[in-house]
């Protein structure tokens, strides 16, 4: 229970970090936030909730993710390295993924609220 609790503290301090420190997860995590209410004027529905929810909610982890790896790379060297970037490429890109994925969940929400 005591490692289960100490992960749990670790976790929100990354979560706290980030949205002192990084506009990108700050911004997510507003984004977040305002979604709670605002998917509940676009359906009742409990699977759709989850579905709005859920996908932005994936989206803050993969952006933690990423921003860890340019952490860490910034760590290993500030010099032009190509594995380097690459590796910062590669997490941008997985954000960019998901940011489609959630503007097409949120999208078709919408839609199906306004014209279905």
């Amino acid at each position: 229970m005591k490692r289960i609790l100490q992960a749990f503290f670790n976790s929100l301090a990354g979560l706290q970090w980030g949205f002192r420190n990084e506009a990108a997860l700050r911004e997510e995590m507003i984004v977040l936030a305002v979604s709670l209410p605002a998917a509940l004027l676009l359906t009742s529905d409990p699977w759709r909730l989850l579905l709005l929810w859920g996908v932005l909610a994936l989206l803050l982890a993969v952006e933690l993710l990423n921003t860890g790896i340019e952490k860490l790379a910034d760590r290993v060297t500030r010099d032009s390295d190509d594995l380097v970037r690459i590796a910062k490429d590669c997490g941008s890109a997985a954000v960019l993924m998901l940011t489609l994925i959630c503007t097409g969940a949120w999208g078709i929400a919408l839609w199906e609220r306004l014209f279905g």
